[in-house]
């Protein structure tokens, strides 16, 4: 029997992860360790100062105290018997397009199965407002079985966003690459009863360079974004660069 691993960063008790684990349950033996609470934007924190506490809320849930990343690395090395034969994280409220997949939890635990040898899929539903995350479900169902029929390479990450509208009105599936986001974000200064300055991060939708081949164009077409992601973060042209400027000895 082919084992599951699911994982996200809305929380165990997320919407969307109770859609992803009652569509996986008919490939296989399907375990949910997820954070207990939203670790949204948590990219690929550790938690090192201190202690992880787990709660078993069922057969095969745990609840971790951490995020994404605590849960699947404790999943993996300590919570299971056996390794899982698969990753899903997800399925995240809002897309994780372009470079918004640096900050993702959701595609850090993802990554974090990546890493440890593991088939891994991040999945996300590309709206901050749509509710019905079966669509996404469904995909996330045929991705996982298509996967777990074949060999894949190692260290095998891909990011998945669904367009918000229904499965029949979905245009087909585009294997794409990330897009370039347009940063709108802003800082909002304000200020407490007792005088004292705070902060909130914020901004406006983001937009995106025009590209054809991207995420973002395939979500506009309502089209399924499949993208795989590389673990090495080198940039070539950056180390010729480099390279050529001669640097050593200096």
């Amino acid at each position: 029997m082919k084992r599951i691993l699911i994982s996200n960063d809305d929380g165990v008790h997320a919407p969307g992860i109770r859609a992803l684990a009652e569509a996986l349950q008919p490939l296989g033996e399907v375990t949910v360790v997820a954070p207990l609470t939203e670790q949204s934007a948590s990219s690929h924190a550790l938690t090192l100062h201190r202690p992880l506490r787990v709660k078993e809320l069922g057969p095969r849930i745990y609840a971790v105290e951490g995020t994404p990343t605590d849960s699947v690395l404790l999943a993996v090395k300590e919570l299971l018997a056996e390794p899982p034969h698969l990753v899903v994280s997800g399925i995240n409220q809002g897309p994780n397009m372009g470079e918004d997949v640096l900050y993702s939890g959701t595609v850090a635990a993802a990554m974090e199965g990546a890493i440890l040898g593991i088939p891994s899929l991040a999945v996300s539903l590309a709206s901050w407002k749509a509710t019905d995350f079966g669509p996404a479900a469904g995909v996330a169902a045929e991705l996982a079985a298509a996967l777990l029929s074949r060999e894949v390479p190692d260290r095998f990450l891909v990011n998945v966003n669904v367009p918000p509208v229904p499965r029949e009105e979905f245009r087909g599936l585009r294997v794409t690459q990330l897009g370039n986001r347009v940063y709108n974000d802003v800082i909002i200064k304000k200020t407490d009863p007792r005088g004292r300055a705070y902060y909130w991060i914020g901004g406006s939708e983001p937009s995106w360079t025009p590209s054809t081949e991207s995420d973002f164009a395939a979500i506009s077409e309502n089209r399924v974004s499949v993208t795989p992601l590389l673990m090495n973060l080198t940039d070539l042209e950056q180390l010729q660069f480099l390279r050529e400027m001669d640097l050593v000895g200096r």
